[in-house]
């Protein structure tokens, strides 16, 4: 699902922590269920961290929670507890932008997919998820 690349701008509730990130109009997001993603309700996509960017200060309200592997850095905001992004365990070479944190305006479709987080491994190797990070040379 290839379109074209647009600045889309997000952050937090209380809007402490301010992104930009660079991604097509029209996104695949996942809907995972393991055991963190599932309580927060987390749908998001994967872009490469080189398409996202942390505006003014928002680093000074972030904090990070890890467990498992501790590949994934759950980052939410210190101030209103939201994960506006974060790098997930299936491509920490990239960022998963929290689809609800998106500011209006700029996504004219997401298609809805189901990660499978509680049988991660399989997941990982079937869904192709990780090409997902990599810059592609038509983008």
């Amino acid at each position: 699902m290839e379109s074209q690349l647009v600045m889309h701008s997000g952050g937090c509730h209380c809007r402490k922590v301010r992104w930009h990130v660079r991604a097509p109009t029209s996104v695949i997001a996942w809907k995972c269920n393991c055991s963190d993603c599932s309580m927060r309700g987390n749908i998001h996509f994967v872009v490469p961290r080189e398409r996202f960017d942390l505006l003014g200060d928002s680093e000074e309200f972030l904090t990070t929670y890890t467990f498992g592997t501790h590949t994934a850095k759950h980052t939410f905001c210190k101030v209103c507890g939201i994960t506006s992004f974060y790098t997930p365990r299936s491509n920490p070479d990239g960022i998963a932008v929290t689809l609800s944190c998106l500011d209006p305006g700029t996504l004219s479709h997401a298609e809805i997919r189901h990660a499978d987080g509680k049988n991660w491994e399989k997941f990982f190797e079937e869904s192709g998820i990780a090409s997902e990070s990599k810059i592609r040379s038509t983008q």
